[in-house]
């Protein structure tokens, strides 16, 4: 009969926390009024963190276990430092310079075709929002890949909020734009600020997705935060980060790079490996962190969500 010695430093198992206690940490954590300093990270940094972020209690958000994936999740270490955002330069390198865009006060305007225009501190605004959890894939028009775990909720419930009329036919989203933080700003040949579009249909397709944390936590200044876009059939650069307004319209917008180069961005970009960009093939993609070659999928592998939004626009460049 085998023997078995403990380490010394194993507890035995009746020191060990019950599970249900564990489960229900958070319920006790609230009770104690600490849960949102502790959950946020774990330790004394946390403290800090959450004192500055008045959603952090938020987080981690409960997993949707419909979106799944046919790859390991990336590492934040990579997900959280290989980055574009042109407001801080024009490399990957910008989480660092990020650090000093201003959350708070964080407004976010709705405006245009609705029945009643408002602006709304973001901190209200998520309060009414069903947070969730989705782990997607990410698609680059640059050609590399991640898979990371968005916190957020359906943009489907923004539009809801929002109600907007029924001339309503498009969505237009703005990135925040603050000269004394955003260095790129100072780029004057860019059409800022930047700017997004989709059409109501897409918005309301239940992948749209407007994401607020990243690994269970507020999301990081260099991927967007407090609020950017999530639409994982599209190429990335559709995604606008650090929302502050939007503004529903009949006509269609005329978005950021579509403004600057509409032949190699054009509004619809959605992912297709057999449409390549003009100066580089769109058949496979890099994926983040590990440097593996994998196929890339049309609409990024989520064709049984999105295909039929495009089925009767044969006229249209889908796919650029």
């Amino acid at each position: 009969m085998p023997v078995i010695r403990r380490k010394p430093w194993a507890l035995p198992e009746s020191a060990a926390t019950d599970e249900s206690v564990y489960r229900n940490r958070r319920t006790l954590l609230k009770a104690l009024g600490i849960g949102p300093l502790i959950m946020a990270g774990g330790g004394v940094p946390a403290l800090a963190a959450a004192a500055t972020d008045p959603t952090a209690d938020l987080y981690p958000a409960t997993r949707n276990l419909r979106y799944r994936l046919d790859r390991p999740e990336t590492e934040k270490k990579h997900a959280t430092t290989y980055n574009n955002f042109y407001e801080f330069g024009s490399h990957k390198g910008i989480a660092e310079a990020s650090q000093a865009m201003k959350l708070r006060p964080w407004e976010v305007r709705i405006d245009g075709l609705v029945e009643k225009e408002m602006t709304i501190g973001f901190d209200d605004l998520i309060r009414q929002m069903p947070l969730e959890e989705r782990v997607y894939r990410h698609r680059c028009v640059e050609a590399w890949s991640m898979a990371v775990p968005w916190s957020g909720f359906a943009f489907k419930a923004l539009v809801d909020f929002a109600r907007p009329l029924g001339s309503a036919k498009y969505v237009l989203m703005e990135t925040q734009a603050d000269k004394e933080t955003m260095p790129g700003l100072n780029q004057t040949w860019y059409p800022w600020p930047y700017t997004e579009g989709l059409t109501l249909a897409e918005a309301t397709n239940e992948l749209a997705f407007l994401a607020t944390g990243l690994y269970g936590k507020p999301m990081p200044k260099q991927n967007g935060a407090p609020m950017r876009l999530a639409v994982p059939w599209k190429y990335g650069f559709k995604s606008i980060k650090s929302i502050v307004r939007f503004r529903f319209t009949e006509g269609r917008p005329i978005s950021f790079w579509e403004r600057i180069q509409a032949q190699e961005y054009g509004f619809w970009a959605n992912v297709n490996p057999k449409v390549d960009h003009p100066r580089w093939s769109q058949a496979t993609e890099r994926v983040l962190g590990t440097n593996d070659r994998v196929p890339t999928l049309l609409y990024n592998g989520y064709g049984e969500f999105v295909a039929d939004l495009y089925k009767d626009m044969k006229e249209e460049n889908l796919f650029m």
